[in-house]
């Protein structure tokens, strides 16, 4: 009995009907996982990782279905379980842990109500050892403070707490198997080094095996035993993790591992040979696009910038502060006197943990938001207006999203989304705005035709570049790019980083590239600035800050990275 693996999938097809016919998520999927072991399941967006886990669990909702195959846990059948029978077994034999905690957890109820409920899905229990259990749960995962932290609700914790609180719903019945999807994604990389641990440990303590769904091939090395790269949901290669990453038999397992900046020099294109096309050179600006700079002023300066954010007080607890009985909500000092100087043409990355002031900084660098004190100037010339009501005085600095779902008007056509800004700046004429729109869809790769589509028709890539050609319209000389390429598959990453960087040597681009993803900002960036608290604790050329740190903050975020074993020679 020995032999029997704990999870045995074979033949797995999970089907869904649209309008365009039968899509296979999932097409005759199998493997099989013992107890204790770590499977690492990675591939793009689209290849059917995420849907091969939901198809393990039972969460495939019509109109989606599993068409055939078997998944067997423990030698019992879970293909064609009654929804009742599922249930049974989710949370208590297998777990699931997804991609966004904040999606998953109840917004209106404390964790410890949440994790006293996830106990009685399966069991009768006390409200105090429902506490008690809740309490050990969270201390299990190394949440600091769990007896204050099990009374908190999910949007006064951090976004690597919320997720150690998911990890710990997922233990609470010792499951004996686990699947994280893409848990880390979003994280730090010093959170996520702690998360991974952690997991490890935790898999090593209690015996249960893990899936662990992801695109990012370092972090699966890092945790993951065996992997199997999935493409068009299909399993098309598999085996040891190190012989996999270092020994890629498919070619698309050798693409996705070019594609990673940390297997290139710094300022090499990524994916040769692919990547992105070649596309039509951008407009040309006026003559009279930008202002005189000031003589002899540097480029970019911000000098002794600081953010405080304050929290206006309630009603009740401003008329509590006007009688002298109640304090006013302290405040937060998100960038402290931080000073900044950027020459023209570099590429300066910023790095640092989630609020170490970094995004925060580099909207007061666009103009977005107003410093509290000290001043942002360019050639010379201020950014912002001073006064009660400040506002953006250039329109040389633009800045480019993370999100570019959420920064692009849904109701609107991406060529009037391209067009709207260099319209109302009389950058281009009405009877022009159509051409332009076109040729800088063309400068970022993108078919010109694209200009009559909404944002919702076209992938995270393809809307990033929107995104892209959209602050470029504008013709700015200098551009802050505020985690553009956080959560874009490798191969999508390489294109965009490709695009920057072409795109920065054609038209002679400043950048601001802010990120806690290292390796990019190693591989595109001159010089690195590392914020933390709010400070700027080490600021060199990115060679030397990479190879030879010299703040302990600095050496700790970088032994945080997780780094892909050495291919073979």
């Amino acid at each position: 009995m020995t032999d029997v693996p704990l999870l045995a999938v074979t033949d797995l097809t999970t089907q869904f009907f649209t309008r365009a016919g039968v899509v296979k998520a999932v097409d005759g999927v199998s493997f099989s996982l013992r107890r204790g072991e770590v499977m690492g399941l990675v591939g793009e967006s689209g290849s059917g990782k995420s849907v091969t886990g939901f198809s393990i669990i039972g969460l495939i909702d019509p109109p989606g279905r599993v068409a055939g195959g078997s998944v067997k846990l423990e030698g019992h059948e879970l293909v064609g379980l009654q929804p009742d029978e599922l249930r049974k077994l989710r949370g208590r034999v297998v777990s699931m842990v997804f991609q966004d905690p904040l999606m998953t957890l109840n917004p209106v109820l404390t964790i410890g109500e949440q994790i006293r409920l996830a106990i009685e899905a399966h069991q009768s229990i006390s409200a105090a050892e429902a506490r008690q259990r809740a309490i050990a749960g969270l201390a299990q995962v190394r949440i600091p403070r769990p007896e204050a932290t099990v009374d908190f609700y999910p949007h006064q914790l951090s976004g690597g707490m919320r997720q150690r609180v998911a990890i710990a719903i997922a233990l609470l019945h010792r499951p004996k198997l686990i699947i994280c999807d893409e848990p880390t994604t979003a994280l730090d990389v010093s959170i996520q080094a702690e998360i991974l641990a952690e997991m490890k440990e935790l898999v090593a303590e209690l015996g249960t095996a893990l899936i662990w769904i992801s695109h990012d091939l370092a972090t699966v090395a890092s945790i993951a035993q065996h992997v199997a790269v999935m493409r068009l949901g299909k399993i098309v290669e598999s085996g040891p993790t190190l012989d996999v990453l270092t020994r890629p038999q498919h070619a698309y397992t050798r693409a996705l591992l070019d594609a990673l900046p940390s297997r290139a020099k710094p300022g090499e294109l990524l994916l040769r040979g692919g990547g992105v096309p070649d596309a039509a050179p951008p407009p040309r600006k006026p003559a009279a696009a930008a202002a005189a700079p000031v003589s002899g002023a540097p480029y970019f300066v911000a000098d002794r910038v600081s953010k405080r954010f304050e929290s206006r007080p309630g009603a009740l607890r401003a008329l509590g502060q006007r009688l002298g009985f109640m304090q006013p909500p302290p405040a937060v000092m998100a960038v402290d006197e931080v000073s900044l100087i950027v020459p023209r043409g570099e590429a300066l990355g910023l790095v640092g943990e989630s609020g170490s002031g970094k995004s925060t900084l580099g909207r007061m660098a666009a103009g977005i938001y107003a410093p509290t004190s000290g001043t942002v100037r360019l050639e010379g010339r201020p950014v912002m207006s001073e006064g009660a009501e400040p506002k953006k005085l250039t329109t040389r600095i633009q800045t480019i999203f993370q999100d570019p779902f959420a920064s692009l008007n849904p109701r609107m056509r991406i060529g009037a989304g391209i067009a709207e800004g260099p319209l109302a700046h009389g950058l281009v004429s009405k009877a022009d705005s159509a051409a332009y729109v076109r040729d800088w869809l063309a400068a970022v790769g993108l078919d010109p035709g694209f200009a009559d589509r909404y944002p919702h028709q076209f992938s995270g890539g393809q809307r990033q570049r929107v995104a892209i050609a959209r602050a470029l319209a504008m013709q700015p000389d200098l551009v802050v790019c505020d985690e553009p390429v956080a959560s874009l598959d490798v191969s999508i990453q390489a294109q965009i980083i490709n695009l920057l960087m072409r795109l920065r040597a054609e038209l002679g681009l400043t950048l601001i590239f802010i990120s806690h993803d290292l390796s990019v900002v190693r591989h595109l960036c001159d010089r690195v600035a590392v914020m933390y608290r709010g400070r700027i604790v080490e600021e060199g050329a990115a060679g030397d800050v990479y190879d030879n740190p010299q703040h302990d903050y600095t050496k700790r975020l970088l032994a945080a990275v997780p780094v892909l074993p050495e291919a073979a020679a």
